[in-house]
């Protein structure tokens, strides 16, 4: 029987009541439909690099979707030197990535290196390095589980904010019949159009980091294949990179959102704790930051989950939580918790989980 663990990076999840594997746009919608029609929870999962699922069954349908025969398509081009390309949700996000590159077209290149599939982006807004897909989505093809029908959603539609859209915030909202939308929301993406530039130079470099690497100053621009390689390099020294043979890979990504606060709020942290300007009254902190200063630093792990600890904070950078080894859902969520109250306790800020939970509720 196909677990959750067998579909997931951080390799944790219980058994699954159904799965169905799809690799076109039309058999995504007819399993979704299918699952629909029939009452059963729905859980569509791409690479499963944004999931944390408990370890107890699953009594619903797994969509899980495989890539799409073609990478992407460019379906407009106009002389300004703006063109917009279309990408399946199944592509895996990176080979999308590459594809933009080798096209000649950027705006992608600071999302490098991100594990997962094209359709999960929108949802969760990812971003990375001063970056958001926000910044280059043009509209997203879904599948509208109230009214059956396939539409096309403009940003104006997604509602994007910080690792966060309408597609992912209408989880737990009123769905079908008497029960919630969830695990997946209203919306299944099948497609996503973005609007790049053709230039060899990359969209302007906004992380200090990645400037500093490049060797050029925050805002400006450089050769884009030199960002994506010194971003593949960067993620790769954290941990960041999925790799079979390194349990620092075996995880969720960055498990918790930097805070955003209200600035009397933020008033209160330590001097040397980061701040960065997020709008009118609000300031965004680091969620590795305030992770490390409450005690937790690389490595942390509870005494138990073994010696050597089956789930730990990578070895590499504070903000993963990874399975070492027979890890199960039970222990990530035990270390997350953990995570959370030593931060509360030192700063009196809550963290915010980014993965998509099963079974789970924080």
């Amino acid at each position: 029987m196909t677990t959750l663990a067998d579909l997931t990076t951080l390799r944790v999840g219980g058994p699954i009541a159904e799965h169905v594997r799809v690799s076109t746009t039309d058999a995504l919608v007819d399993a979704v439909a299918a699952a629909d029609a029939a009452g059963s929870p729905l859980l569509v999962v791409g690479g499963g690099s944004n999931l944390l699922a408990s370890d107890a069954p699953f009594e619903g349908t797994v969509v899980d979707v495989q890539p799409f025969d073609e990478v992407a398509s460019i379906i407009h081009e106009d002389p300004a030197g703006s063109v917009v390309v279309r990408t399946g949700a199944g592509t895996v996000w990176d080979a999308f990535v590459s594809w933009t590159l080798s096209e000649g077209l950027c705006g992608l290149e600071a999302l490098s290196g991100i594990p997962g599939t094209v359709g999960a982006s929108p949802v969760q807004n990812v971003g990375a390095y001063g970056h958001e897909v926000s910044e280059t989505i043009e509209s997203v093809e879904a599948y509208d589980r109230l009214t059956g029908i396939v539409v096309r959603l403009l940003p104006t539609d997604l509602g994007f904010a910080y690792r966060s859209s309408a597609i992912k915030r209408s989880v737990g909202e009123p769905g079908l019949g008497d029960r919630p939308w969830g695990p997946t929301g209203r919306w299944v993406v099948l497609s996503v159009d973005f609007r790049l530039e053709r230039s060899p130079l990359s969209a302007p470099v906004m992380y200090a980091e990645l400037a500093r690497r490049l060797g050029v100053e925050a805002g400006e621009r450089a050769d884009a294949s030199l960002v994506r390689s010194t971003v593949l390099d960067l993620r790769s020294g954290k941990g960041m990179v999925l790799d079979a043979e390194d349990h620092d890979t075996w995880s969720a990504g960055s498990f918790f959102t930097n805070p955003i606060l209200p600035e009397a709020v933020a008033a209160s942290l330590p001097e040397d704790a980061p701040r960065f300007s997020a709008g009118e009254g609000l300031v965004k902190t680091s969620a590795a930051w305030l992770i490390d200063h409450a005690g937790c630093g690389k490595g942390f792990h509870l005494p138990e989950a073994g010696d050597p600890p089956r789930a730990s904070l990578s070895t590499k950078h504070v903000l993963a939580l990874t399975n070492r080894g027979g890890a199960t859902g039970a222990d990530i969520e035990a270390l997350a918790r953990a995570v959370r109250e030593r931060v509360f306790e030192a700063f009196g800020v809550t963290l915010v989980p980014e993965p998509v939970t099963v079974g789970i509720n924080w």
